[in-house]
């Protein structure tokens, strides 16, 4: 990354910290440089000065660090708590902070907020009060101490959900006792690419042309074919620390882009850590003045597109005899192909072409241990008689709650004609 980004105006400051031969900077030195401004032709600026003024710059960023790192815990019982929810466009996030009196465990503990949801695409001008419902906690790997971020939802103050709340609907479907019976695992793995500021290129290509093709660059080292490791690796630790169930990272296929993996987790609870792994990701990438891109196909051309991959199963399907509930589920899935495409994040059709690792949009496939399928199952799944399946379709800008909501809906509440699963059981060559 230090080949590729310049350092930031914060680091190139602290830099002057530990000149020793600055003398203190006077008033009357300050006005000597405001006045030499000031004046026509050429300004000429003392090598004391400038060494006196970046020191004055670097004591002041020490202070502002002292600041942000300061354990408030020692003085008082408040915490400042991050509460952070999804924008109008159903994929940006935004938060605001307030002060709580004391910590807390449960989110029942915090109270309702509001945000004016005519400034984020949510509520019109004339009735603009949106209120947010604290649903999940976790640690703010930023300000430390007890201090927290808190997934939020949003609703109308007469208390009915706004039409981006995605995790009500959510929340209903994992709710059905059929659904908690069966247990639902999700693994999600969460591709994402770094773009270089103000030209919105990715992250080691230069600018205006490409690199290598693709090939070396995939879980790979070296400053000439791995791209942005810093970002990926603090971002791991930040979500270790949060409480997000984070499981790993790699590097990906196109040079720029990277993968996480989170879970396996219990029904409304991936949709929860996704959205906390992504704000953080969001924040560590502001600091690192990098622009964070979930756009399923950043590049067109010869060159991999960026997903979602959503394992998925069930009590029944880890159990023995697992196989033949996951062809069942698989079956259920193909007939509501469609309804899933649409609600698999927008742009898909870009990324989903039947290359680079992906089945074509128009289709719906499966196979054992087969990554150009819609649903691929493990060899491992296949020996030992159960498991999971993978859904290969979500992007990269899906939302996770309703991904994994209509996973559940579609293999455990939702039931065909027996017509209809016939001819695609015929379809599919499966014997369900």
């Amino acid at each position: 990354m230090a080949q590729i980004l310049a350092p930031s105006t914060h680091w190139q400051m602290r830099m002057t910290k530990n000149c020793v031969n600055a003398n203190p900077c006077t008033t009357k030195m300050w006005d000597s440089m405001f006045l030499k401004q000031k004046t026509k032709g050429a300004v000429k600026v003392s090598t004391r000065f400038r060494v006196c003024a970046q020191q004055s710059v670097s004591s002041t960023v020490n202070r502002l660090d002292d600041l942000l790192n300061m354990d408030i815990r020692p003085y008082t019982d408040k915490i400042i708590a991050e509460y952070v929810w999804i924008g109008g466009t159903g994929i940006d996030i935004r938060s605001k902070s307030r002060t709580i009196p004391k910590p807390v465990e449960d989110p029942s503990q915090l109270p309702k907020w509001n945000y004016d949801g005519s400034s984020t695409g949510q509520a019109p001008g004339e009735d603009s009060e949106v209120i947010l419902y604290p649903q999940s906690i976790f640690k703010d790997p930023f300000r430390g101490g007890n201090n927290i971020l808190v997934i939020c939802d949003s609703y109308t103050p007469g208390g009915e959900p706004i039409p981006t709340n995605k995790r009500h609907r959510a929340a209903e479907i994992f709710s059905n006792q059929k659904v908690i019976d069966e247990v639902p695992w999700f693994g999600i793995e969460q591709e994402y690419t770094l773009l270089q500021p103000n030209v919105k290129w990715p992250l080691g290509w230069p600018v205006g042309a490409y690199p290598g093709p693709q090939g070396p660059y995939y879980c790979a080292a070296g400053a000439d074919k791995s791209f942005g490791r810093d970002i990926s690796d603090a971002h791991y630790k930040a979500c270790i620390y949060a409480g997000i169930n984070i499981s790993g990272t790699n590097g990906e296929v196109m040079p720029g882009q990277w993968e996480y993996q989170v879970g396996p987790s219990v029904g409304i609870e991936a949709g929860d850590h996704i959205w906390c792994s992504r704000y953080i990701l969001e924040r560590i990438t502001e600091q690192a003045g990098v622009v964070l891109s979930l756009d399923p196909k950043p590049i067109e051309g010869d060159w991999n597109g960026a997903g979602c991959h959503t394992n998925y199963s069930t009590k029944s399907m880890r159990e023995d005899g697992g196989f033949e509930v996951i062809k069942k589920a698989i079956l259920n899935l193909s007939l509501r192909h469609k309804d899933h495409i649409s609600a698999y994040g927008e742009g898909n059709e870009r990324r989903l072409t039947g290359k680079h690792e992906t089945a074509s949009i128009n289709t719906f496939s499966w196979g054992v241990a087969n990554r150009g399928c819609s649903v691929r199952v493990g060899r491992e799944t296949e020996k030992q008689g159960k498991g999971y399946l993978e859904d290969r379709r979500p992007a990269s800008n899906m939302d996770p709650y309703v991904v994994t909501s209509l996973l559940a809906e579609t293999t455990l509440l939702w039931e065909p004609t027996l017509e209809a699963e016939a001819l695609a059981a015929q379809k599919l060559a499966l014997k369900v």
